[in-house]
């Protein structure tokens, strides 16, 4: 004899409140032709749906009627599923809100150049003046580090194993390192640097993925000491400096004065739809 799992005559017994909606729901089953418990509720889980409506299921009973150690085809089991309101700490369902997260702390920036000025005090005579360069030396210029303005923002989104494929991972891989082609969670083109995904599920439950960004201002007439006005920069760009030589004829010496400035892209750039997390 075949297992069978029929639903019982007089079964569906549900629950609705004083606005009508359901608050909870009871079915119950006839299961035939398992000996073993476990194997029992194995069978009723994977034949009885995880929701009914808005309703969650919440506690499966299997109880015996008939059991026959020797013949499996003899044994009966009444199973009772019952299905109440979603539970706040039940686990997230496909299609739930995402939870988000942000932080502000910045990035550290090297940059080579100031904003301007201050002072310039000289032992004697003129200070050296070497166009906002940054600790300047006989051959090079070192620089500094420095916090700047960077976004970091991570979103959780739930996902079923039917649409969290191979190939979507696979995507999703591609485009960790990848810069926004187009404007992407309000920010504009070239300001939001994917820095990759990482997911858990459980057997036979959804995935939960959390996605992360950093994001970078775009930036226009950045001026590179005084002469060097750089018209534009996307957020991700970079951006470098070129140091030569330069008489300074008040302080009578060589010194080092930034000569070109670069902008250059270091990302590739992407649309981020594939994500599936919306724009």
């Amino acid at each position: 004899m075949a297992t069978s799992f029929t639903e019982k005559y007089d079964s569906r017994t549900i629950t609705t409140g004083s606005d009508g909606a359901a608050e909870s729901a009871e079915f119950v089953y006839i299961l035939r032709g398992v000996s073993g418990e476990s194997d029992a509720r194995v069978l009723a889980t994977n034949s009885t749906a995880a929701a009914y409506g808005a309703l969650q299921r919440r506690q499966i009973e299997v109880k015996p009627i008939h059991i026959d150690t020797t013949n499996a085809d003899a044994c009966i089991w009444d199973v009772t599923v019952q299905y109440g309101q979603r539970d706040p700490r039940d686990e997230p369902e496909p299609g739930d809100p995402p939870v988000y997260s942000f932080d502000t702390t910045g990035g550290t920036q090297h940059i080579t150049h100031s904003k301007g000025t201050i002072h310039a005090v000289a032992a004697k005579g003129f200070a050296p003046n070497f166009g906002r360069a940054i600790g300047v030396t006989q051959n090079s210029v070192e620089g500094v580090d420095i916090t700047v303005p960077v976004f970091n923002f991570s979103e959780t989104h739930y996902r079923s194993p039917e649409v969290t494929t191979n190939a979507y991972r696979h995507a999703v891989f591609l485009l960790t390192g990848k810069v926004n082609s187009s404007p992407f969670k309000g920010f504009a083109a070239g300001e939001v640097l994917f820095l990759g995904a990482s997911g858990s599920m459980r057997a036979g439950e959804n995935w939960e993925i959390n996605y992360r960004f950093a994001a970078m201002p775009n930036a226009v007439n950045l001026q590179i000491g005084d002469e060097i006005t750089i018209p534009s920069k996307k957020g991700w760009d970079y951006l470098w400096v070129y140091y030569g030589d330069h008489v300074d004829e008040n302080a009578k010496m060589l010194v080092q004065r930034p000569v070109a400035a670069y902008v250059v892209e270091v990302y590739d750039y992407a649309d981020f739809s594939p994500l599936g997390i919306g724009t």
